[in-house]
């Protein structure tokens, strides 16, 4: 009960931008199938009458079908950019197999004897095909257009990666801070939404012929009133564009508190990390957030602006491991203090990119630099793990796991197992409480504010020993969890730009980008 009333209490909170939301998941959803069904009904019935491009056209949706949602919003981005087009593009081609495959079969499994005797009787193909054909077959190019549909709803909320909105901004950031109110309150609707249309077009399907003038109207204004509402519920222009991640937006250290210290007032579009990097790339957003050491910064040309109100807090990297673990397993803490102070961030800045940018393999990045340190690199151990490594979802905290394990591995008699790409912190720290993982790699400046979450009445000056001493006490008493010695590179968050829009803007620091804004 308790959670129910908090979950409603959310909902009321945040009622408007739910409802943005829903609008904007509904129009992505019903313009993409939209012209799914007119073009993905047009193929059906051509192949349908030309059996021999079958082969073809449903051999190119059925490809569509197997690439992964997130790899065809990245391959469509450099062209289309961000925003509602490429969203609508990448569900127009994931609705095209139920609705073509449905069409075809339809077409195809009608009684032969049926169609010769509506010839005998004089009707031309065109009067078979609207009389006949079209008639029979229509339960089943409706299952297609109804499953088309449940499939649009799904994936549109993936669409919300690419800055096109729609109620995965809600799933996304839930999943990131671990807000399970946040995370229904997207879910529920795109649930109800699928259900809802697919049971209207039951009713429709059955009364298809008197209804369709009045639905075509219907759905005609219904989809231009979403339209509308979705263009000017964004109608505020905006100079400046920021991509940001879905955790950065939420988390306790990101843009919410930056947006207040600063008075920032971007025009936000929500991210992932590894598009996000390609929007600015491509010119498609201005702003971006990131990490300092991160090598995709000199190779894109970026420039980090000054944090000149001290906002971000130390991020000094260590491993955090669960106590249990370290008093079983204590020869861990004497292999991993090897690292104390051994990683810069050149170094960690060089390993990100030559992973990120010259696709290298990540566990022999980590061995080369174990290498270029005087690190004797043992051999690989297979079977059972005896600890678990996790890791974040973004390549330095890849590369930080594969570390860990090749020291673990090479100086212990233990077995590390590697379990990556966690969505986003409370779901690794929660998985380090439960004892799904062993250890990680975690910064002093998120374990401060994102899971201790202390009252910021300026108490922790923000100093690199300090905040560790801080949040190294804090964790063993609340949760029996070790920060070990750090590893001596510090990778604050840093808001970023292209580095020749910000010479042209004469912007260096947050401050100045404020003061564009409100220009």
């Amino acid at each position: 009960m308790k959670q129910l009333t908090q979950f409603v209490s959310f909902v009321a909170s945040h009622q408007q931008e739910l409802l943005d939301q829903t609008m904007e998941h509904l129009w992505l959803t019903l313009v993409s199938l939209a012209i799914a069904t007119t073009i993905g009904l047009s193929l059906g019935l051509f192949i349908s009458k030309n059996k021999r491009f079958s082969s073809l056209v449903i051999g190119f949706v059925n490809a569509v079908q197997t690439i992964p949602s997130v790899a065809l919003l990245g391959f469509l981005l450099p062209f289309l950019g961000i925003g509602v087009i490429p969203a609508i593009v990448a569900l127009f081609l994931y609705a095209l197999l139920p609705i073509v495959r449905n069409t075809y079969t339809g077409i195809t499994e009608i009684d032969p004897a049926i169609r010769e005797a509506a010839i005998g009787m004089g009707m031309s193909p065109f009067q078979v095909l609207m009389k006949v054909e079209l008639p029979l077959a229509m339960p089943v190019l409706f299952a297609g257009i109804r499953t088309a549909f449940v499939i649009n709803v799904g994936i549109a909320t993936l669409c919300a990666l690419i800055a096109a909105g729609g109620l995965g901004e809600f799933i996304f950031r839930g999943l990131s801070t671990n807000n399970p109110y946040m995370i229904l309150a997207g879910a529920i609707p795109a649930a109800l939404m699928a259900l809802i249309f697919d049971s209207l077009m039951g009713l429709v399907q059955k009364h298809v012929y008197t209804l369709i003038k009045p639905i075509l109207v219907v759905i005609t204004a219904g989809t231009l009133f979403i339209a509308w509402y979705s263009i000017s519920s964004h109608a505020e222009p905006s100079r400046l564009v920021a991509g940001f991640p879905s955790e950065f937006i939420e988390r306790g250290d990101g843009y919410k508190g930056l947006k207040e210290i600063y008075h920032l007032n971007l025009d936000v579009r929500e991210m992932e990390i590894g598009l996000m990097y390609q929007a600015i790339k491509n010119k498609h957003v201005d702003v971006i957030s990131g990490f300092s050491t991160d090598g995709r910064i000199e190779a894109f040309n970026l420039y980090k602006l000054i944090d000149d109100k001290n906002y971000f807090p130390p991020y000094h990297a260590a491993p955090v491991i669960r106590r249990k673990t370290l008093n079983e397993y204590p020869e861990i803490l004497t292999a991993l203090s090897t690292l104390e102070n051994m990683v810069s961030d050149e170094a960690m800045a060089q390993m990100n990119y030559q992973v990120d940018e010259e696709g290298k393999d990540i566990r022999e990045v980590a061995i080369n630099f174990l290498k270029s340190t005087g690190f004797h690199v043992g051999r690989a151990r297979a079977g059972s793990p005896d600890v678990l490594i996790g890791s974040k979802n973004f390549t330095e905290s890849f590369i930080l796991a594969h570390i860990f394990k090749i020291i673990i591995e090479s100086e212990t008699g233990l077995t590390a197992g590697l379990k990556l790409g966690f969505g986003g912190t409370k779901l690794l720290f929660d998985a380090l409480n439960t004892g799904e993982v062993d250890l990680y790699p975690e910064y002093t400046g998120t374990g401060l504010l994102v899971i201790l979450k202390p009252e910021k009445d300026g108490s922790i000056p923000y100093e690199k020993d300090k905040v560790y001493n801080f949040v190294s006490k804090e964790f063993k008493e609340r949760f029996d969890v070790v920060w070990l010695p750090p590893l001596g590179f510090n990778n604050t968050f840093a808001l970023m730009m292209r580095k020749d829009q910000a010479e042209e803007l004469k912007i260096k620091s947050i401050s100045d980008l404020a003061g564009i804004r409100q220009e």
